[in-house]
């Protein structure tokens, strides 16, 4: 491989890097959503895999059933970071062409 290809290959992953920098900045951005319980339980998460919001119907607590209400945060929360990692990888795909890139 001659330094020309070295040279073209390192600016094009420079350029790939400065990409996926800025994808993530939008991640942070973009939100999905998950229900549990027929919409008592909301969750919302970025692109990030971080939580950013919970919505829990008033109607949904109830003392005598404190674990209903737990497993549907629990199933609302993990279905909206899976959510996040689907849209944050198919976001990743379009930059990198779905090539596996390390870290990713």
């Amino acid at each position: 491989m001659g330094m020309n290809n070295i040279n073209k290959m390192m600016k094009q992953m420079q350029k790939m890097q400065a990409q996926i920098a800025k994808l993530q900045d939008e991640l942070g951005e973009k939100t999905v959503e998950a229900a549990a319980g027929g919409g008592a339980v909301v969750v919302t998460a970025n692109g990030r895999q971080e939580i950013v919001g919970i919505k829990i119907d008033p109607a949904a607590v109830d003392p005598e059933d404190v674990e209903m209400l737990q497993d549907l945060i629990l199933a609302a929360v993990n279905e909206a970071l899976r959510q996040s990692q689907e849209m944050a990888a198919r976001e990743m795909g379009k930059i990198t062409g779905n090539m596996r890139l390390p870290g990713f």
